[in-house]
């Protein structure tokens, strides 16, 4: 049984990327879906497919690599399920002097630490990746 998926998803994504394989693959759950779709618009994956098989749904997501090295510097999970880190949208910072983003879940839903600010609203900071 997995405890946090999120920082599973982030584990596969990682240690795929470093092995430099094309793809990986997990299981399905809206909130992997949105914060995949957030990392394709920023240009951090390449693409990403959501598999239906019966009941049983999964994630294969295509890594993106520049001159043979991954795209993903780094990702690392903020807010833990048994640490929750929430911040107002005053506290949302640039990560990496704007060379990353982070991913925050909001009232709005799930959206980057800069489009959060724009709209005005704060949230639980879930990931950052650069």
């Amino acid at each position: 049984m997995i405890n946090d998926p999120i920082a599973d998803m982030l584990t596969r994504i990682r240690n795929a990327s470093r092995a430099k394989h094309a793809t990986v693959g997990f299981q399905y759950s809206k909130i992997k879906e949105e914060i995949l779709a957030i990392l394709k618009r920023e240009g951090f994956v390449a693409d990403f497919e959501v598999k239906k098989e019966g009941n049983k749904s999964d994630i294969a997501v295509t890594l993106k690599y520049f001159e043979k090295k991954p795209v993903i510097r780094s990702i690392e999970r903020v807010s833990t399920p048994g640490r929750r880190i929430y911040v107002t949208r005053d506290d949302l910072r640039a990560t990496k002097n704007n060379m990353g983003i982070s991913i925050v879940s909001t009232s709005r839903g799930v959206t980057t630490g800069r489009q959060a600010k724009r709209l005005g609203v704060g949230g639980e900071i879930l990931l950052r990746v650069w």
